[in-house]
Formats: C-alpha cells, sequence, structure tokens
C-alpha cells in the first residue's frame, strides 16, 4: 500500500509540473502583455480542471449556494489545511488574484509566475505587509476579486478545526466595500495532508462557496463581526460534513 502511495504521489507531481508547463506560455503573456493579465483567473480555473482532471479522474464537487456576480469584486476566504487548496480554489471560476505567502516565490517557474500575477506576502516584515496590503487593494481597485487563506498559513492543528482568523482581508473588505465569499473546501486535508514527507491518496475534491457577506459598516466592529461571520459559516460546514462521516 505504501508503495502504491508513493508511485500515486510521483505520478501527482509529474501531472502538477506538466500542466503548469503546457500553459506557462500562457501564463508568461497574462504577465508580459498587460491587456491580457486579466486572462490570468481563466488560465487558473483551467490549470485546476486539468490538474483535477488527470490527477483524480475528475473526481470533484463544487457547489454554489448562489450564483455569483461576474461583474462584483469579491473577496474570497477559505479554510487551508492541505497544499492542495490553492489549485482547488482555481475551481472558482472568476476573475480574482491569490495572496500567499512570499516563500511560494522559491518554487521553480511555478514560483515565479505567482510572484508576477498574484500577490506574495511577508508576513515576518512590516513593510512586506504593508507593500501587499498594498497590491491587494490596487488590484480590486484595478476589478480583480481577491483570494485569501486568513488563517495565514497552514496552522490548524487539528483539521478540520480552523485556526483563528486574522483580519487583514476583512479590513480590506470593510475598506473597500465589497461582500466576502466565505469557501469551504472539505477533505483536502485527508487527500494531502500537511505532514512529512508529503504523500497524496486518491479521493472527492469538494469546495463549497457560500452566499456573499457584506460589511455592515465601515468601522473596527465591521471587521470583526465580518471575521466572525465568515469563520461561523466556513466551522460550521466543516462540522456538518466531519460529524456526517463518522
Amino acid at each position: 500500500m505504501k508503495t502504491l502511495l508513493k508511485i500515486y504521489t510521483f505520478y501527482g507531481l509529474f501531472v502538477f509540473a506538466l500542466v503548469f508547463i503546457l500553459l506557462l506560455p500562457f501564463f508568461l503573456l497574462a504577465i508580459f502583455v498587460k491587456p491580457f493579465e486579466k486572462t490570468a483567473g481563466f488560465l487558473n480555473h483551467v490549470w485546476a480542471r486539468v490538474l483535477i482532471f488527470f490527477l483524480f479522474l475528475h473526481r470533484s464537487k463544487t457547489v454554489y449556494e448562489t450564483p455569483l456576480d461576474k461583474q462584483q469584486r469579491y473577496i474570497f476566504c477559505a479554510n487551508h489545511f492541505s497544499y492542495l487548496d490553492i489549485p482547488t480554489m482555481g475551481l472558482i471560476n472568476h476573475n480574482f488574484k491569490f495572496i500567499g505567502k512570499s516563500s511560494l516565490k522559491k518554487i521553480p517557474l511555478w514560483g515565479y509566475m505567482y510572484s508576477k500575477l498574484h500577490v506574495l506576502v511577508d508576513r515576518e516584515s512590516l513593510r512586506g505587509r504593508h507593500a501587499s496590503w498594498v497590491q491587494a487593494k490596487a488590484a480590486i481597485q484595478n476589478g480583480f476579486s481577491m483570494a485569501f487563506f486568513p488563517e495565514g498559513g497552514i496552522y490548524a492543528k487539528h483539521p478540520p478545526q480552523m485556526a483563528r482568523f486574522k483580519e487583514g482581508s476583512f479590513r480590506i473588505a470593510v475598506e473597500e466595500q465589497i461582500p466576502v465569499v466565505p469557501v469551504t473546501i472539505h477533505n483536502n486535508h485527508l487527500i494531502l495532508p500537511d505532514h512529512r514527507p508529503l504523500v497524496v491518496r486518491p479521493g472527492l475534491i469538494s469546495v463549497k462557496i457560500h452566499e456573499p457577506i457584506w460589511p455592515m459598516g465601515n468601522d473596527d466592529a465591521a471587521v470583526d463581526q465580518l471575521k466572525e461571520a465568515t469563520s461561523l459559516v466556513i466551522q460550521t460546514e466543516l462540522n456538518k460534513r466531519h460529524n456526517a462521516g463518522r
């Protein structure tokens, strides 16, 4: 069994690299030709669909509580238990940029693309956090939505119990007066646990996109209310799925 999982993990890494290399010319076009920048969201969606098709034989389920408005800017906020969460977010067919850790830039080729098309944050640096804040707000003002993992990384000790949310994404939503869309990713911590060595297991990629939550004001209380409401929606869905699986 362990040998089969190692073979499957190697296959997963191969598929990840191959799909990215095939799409790389289009990503480079989005990086270097400004009018094509807004195709990046569509390319992320294609990358995620193709990757999951070959890696999990198209075993994915994406549920929307309500249709998204293509013209509306959103802040997407999802739980984060696995490295698989990034491509999973690409299943959402909407034009958004990610905000992610600066360490992702170290991944050969893919890290370069990610750093040029999305927003990286160095959480250890006050200047770095401020710079990413400015970039994220500029992206929103240029018509992009943003995708956050508000736990700030893979910090949960006992998935599916989330770590406490940081407030940055919710403060941007309040300042820009745009809605937060809670996103629940159900099974990724079972398919690709955050352990060493990394081992990929077969499974169903399942994601639920909840109804948008609009800010109720423009002060600190509105930030806290939005953060707690988003956390409650996602954690309730995680608990429901976890309890149903017992």
